[in-house]
């Protein structure tokens, strides 16, 4: 097919525009760029304007981004965020897919679907937009806070169900019928065993020393990771699983790591650029003649998602003994579907299990819940205040998880120090030694290792990089300081913290006189002159503090 421009670069150009266009709207409505890319989909598409044309390139670059995001998802699982949440995460995660895709199947059942195709849009509405849902929280400061930990450890099992939702469909489309799905799911378990295994092997004896070697050019870091997204979901694809579960473990392999803050978070915009063109492709295959039959129950679903999804979460939440208000916060975030959902889509529309008109169904109730439920949790706490007297039924008389939570919420970092040579790592001792809880911070991947031996909470990142900055509990820390004494890598932390909204006080380290006065005015509360600090304190030691007075000379 001809493209309408001329050329396929013509027409990419104005893809882009259009999504920079609509993009900007969408964040003047206060709404997540999903929708907006989507509206530009249906607006380019074969309904309205015609311009796709240059379809193999839009899909190529489609699931690129897919991959990307499994694999940004595997990189950020921290399995850490579930343990320290204790029962909860799994419970509220795995309870609130249980009875989201039983009542929705039962509701799909009752709008007239087949059970292959009620069983799709059930399960659909049971995942939450983990990318959505932090931008959110981050934005209002309220990753940190106990509902805000609670909904993240609960997306990431959400996560992982998922993807084992994605390695079942991809063997039952393998299938023909019930004996070739037993035969299929054995293939599929002896096949995912020997592929986690070479992959665990990997990781124990080549990939760590590998990333090693390679941290000394983040760049180079930057491109092996996406090499090995790509190159472990072609696998995956290969053996039988789908791209997706090779991508997502390959973030998986890389988590353990110490270089997996930096890689994700140098990857979040190469990802959100090519999940625009999965969203374009997406809202480009919708045919606007046959969604106008899918309306009415698009809003029954919706309603369900928007209202039931938190009042399962809610239940869950106050049956284990927190308060109403961690509860309908956190249930607040699982009131849309999220990107995940239109995936799993896309996967049974290619498998042939459901049809385009299902598909359709399925991003309509996504653009409407999502649209719907970023203004719900953006007012979360005025809402909070209207229907707080009709939620105690959602919390005991005790709320005796949430009190324990508190108790242990004390012990936590409150400094972060970045730079942990030695005279970083002298501050830290010192800092350690008067009771302090130090996360540490270091480009250095030796130096990284080498304090990790001696016992520092350290992380390999770079204090220029804003993104990064987005990993960092800042919210709860007392003071940020830093050893390193370059004056642009401290203006671009004090311009970060700045742009983060970060509350708290900042120390950083200066060459000269002239270095720190630039550095004050930039927003440092102290800036350290270690040569000058150390030479007024030697001569402390040796004179006595008073002798700074003493214009007569030495007695």
């Amino acid at each position: 097919m001809t493209p309408v421009f001329g050329d396929v670069f013509t027409e990419m150009a104005m893809l882009l525009l259009m999504a920079a266009v609509i993009g900007a709207i969408g964040v003047r409505l206060r709404q997540p760029l999903i929708v907006a890319f989507i509206v530009v989909g249906i607006l380019v598409g074969p309904s309205v304007l015609g311009w796709v044309s240059a379809n193999n390139q839009v899909d190529l670059l489609a699931k690129l981004g897919i991959a990307l995001l499994l694999f940004v998802v595997g990189l950020k699982l921290d399995l850490h965020i579930i343990r320290s949440m204790g029962p909860v995460a799994l419970a509220t995660g795995l309870g609130q897919v249980f009875f989201t895709s039983v009542i929705g199947y039962f509701i799909a059942i009752a709008l007239g679907m087949a059970p292959v195709t009620a069983l799709y849009v059930a399960v659909a509405l049971t995942f939450s937009s983990t990318i959505i849902i932090v931008k959110l929280l981050s934005d209002k400061r309220e990753v940190d806070a106990l509902h805000g930990r609670i909904a993240i450890g609960f997306l990431i099992v959400q996560d992982i169900v998922v993807v084992l939702v994605m390695i079942g469909l991809a063997a039952l489309g393998e299938a023909g019928d019930a004996a070739g799905l037993g035969r299929e799911a054995i293939e599929v378990l002896v096949k995912g065993g020997l592929f986690i295994a070479a992959i665990g092997l990997f990781m124990r004896y080549v990939l760590t020393p590998l990333l090693h070697q390679l941290a000394r050019s983040p760049e180079l870091l930057v491109l092996f990771a996406i090499a090995w997204a790509v190159a472990l979901g072609a696998a995956g694809a290969y053996l039988g699983f789908s791209k997706e579960v090779g991508a997502f473990l390959a973030g998986v392999s890389l988590a353990s790591t110490p270089y997996r803050e930096v890689i994700g978070a140098r990857l979040v915009s190469l990802r959100d650029f090519l999940l625009l063109f999965f969203f374009i492709d997406l809202g480009a295959g919708l045919e606007l003649s046959t969604l106008g039959a899918q309306v009415v129950p698009a809003i029954i679903l919706s309603l369900f998602v928007l209202i039931g999804n938190p009042l399962i979460v809610m239940i869950i939440l106050g049956a284990m003994g927190y308060r109403k208000r961690t509860g309908f916060l956190a249930g607040l975030t699982v009131a849309q579907i999220s990107e995940f959902s239109l995936i799993l889509g896309a996967l049974g529309l290619s498998l042939g299990h459901i049809d385009t008109d299902t598909m359709g169904l399925i991003t309509l109730v996504g653009l409407i819940t999502i649209s719907a439920s970023t203004y719900m949790i953006l007012y979360s706490h005025p809402l909070y205040e209207r229907l707080s007297p009709w939620l105690g039924v959602f919390e005991r008389k005790r709320a005796y998880r949430e009190e324990a939570q508190e108790l242990s919420d004390e012990s936590r970092v409150d400094v972060i120090l970045f730079g942990m040579g030695r005279f970083g790592a002298g501050i830290a001792r010192e800092l350690r030694q008067r009771g302090h809880q130090v996360l540490g911070v270091d480009f250095d991947p030796d130096l990284v290792r080498r304090q990790e031996g001696n016992g520092y909470a350290i992380r390999y990142g770079d204090a220029e990089d804003p993104e990064f900055l987005v990993t960092l509990p800042l919210a709860q820390v007392r003071w940020v300081l830093s050893s390193v004494r370059g004056k642009d890598i401290n203006l671009a932390l004090l311009h970060g913290l700045r742009q983060h909204e970060y509350k708290g006080r900042v120390a950083v380290t200066a060459h000269t006189t002239s270095d720190a006065e630039q550095l004050r005015q930039a927003g440092a509360d102290r800036v350290l002159i270690p040569y000058a600090d150390a030479a007024v304190e030697a001569v402390d030691n040796l004179f006595g503090v008073s002798d700074r007075s003493n214009t007569g000379g030495v007695t």
